[in-house]
């Protein structure tokens, strides 16, 4: 079943992006123009390392997508709310919440195969994987 690889590469992506934010917080806080949160990117990368690895125990489970989603939607918060500084900066944060919208598209959809038995249960979704 494709939606599984979807949900092993979301686990992954996860683990990567924490180890990430842990080890390169820093310049991923002044990339972004969020240097005096070098703290909460840090803090976000445990939440990533956490919920990735859970994702990987169990793929099939719905609720660890959901999570994610969950950690996707402050990850955007905290990005579209704190104020930055320079062009470049702005330019930054705009690419950093793109990429985080794409990939809560992927965590919704995962999410939403994982929660239902047939697909039937989505009306307006299309079929990406059998």
């Amino acid at each position: 079943m494709q939606v599984l690889r979807l949900s092993r590469f979301l686990g992954w992506f996860s683990i990567g992006l924490g180890v990430f934010q842990i080890l390169g917080g820093r310049s991923l806080a002044r990339t972004i123009g969020m240097r005096r949160h070098t703290g909460l990117i840090r803090a976000f990368g445990v939440r990533e390392l956490a919920n990735g690895a859970a994702i990987l125990a169990n793929p099939a489970s719905a609720p660890f997508l959901v999570a994610r989603v969950a950690g996707d939607a402050l990850d955007l918060a905290v990005l579209t709310s704190t104020p930055v500084y320079g062009p470049r900066e702005r330019a930054n944060a705009k690419w950093a919440i793109a990429a985080v919208a794409g990939i809560t598209l992927l965590d919704i959809l995962c999410a939403a195969r994982l929660s239902t038995e047939d697909d039937d249960e989505l009306p307006g979704l299309p079929v990406y994987w059998d």
